[in-house]
């Protein structure tokens, strides 16, 4: 079965995005001063990806639902799309839960 993947983006902010196996962006991160931090943030996501506790679901101020994964400390790792319904935000929630413990990192320019 194939299963999701981390793209790394290297440069002068680095940032990355989980994708799914239909290489579609399930969760985007925040940019990084490093590529180091950037990969401690996959590997953040790799830990808490699993716990239902780690998602904070959220509402744009159109009213279109979204999530945020939060790491044991609070802080916000990535942020997921805007959905157009509370249920696809879930389906979203689920698609970071399989791919989220990949360990699959390509790093593109």
């Amino acid at each position: 079965m194939a299963t999701g993947y981390y793209e790394l983006t290297c440069g002068e902010k680095p940032r990355f995005n989980l994708k799914s196996a239909n290489h579609q962006v399930i969760l985007t991160s925040q940019a990084y001063t490093s590529k180091a931090a950037a990969e401690n943030g996959i590997a953040s996501i790799q830990k808490h990806a699993c716990g239902d506790d780690c998602f904070e679901r959220k509402e744009s101020k159109a009213g279109q639902p979204y999530f945020v994964l939060k790491a044991a400390n609070g802080q916000v790792i990535g942020q997921s799309q805007m959905y157009e319904s509370a249920a696809a935000m879930e389906k979203g929630i689920e698609s970071v839960k399989t791919n989220g413990p990949s360990t699959d990192v390509r790093e593109v320019e």
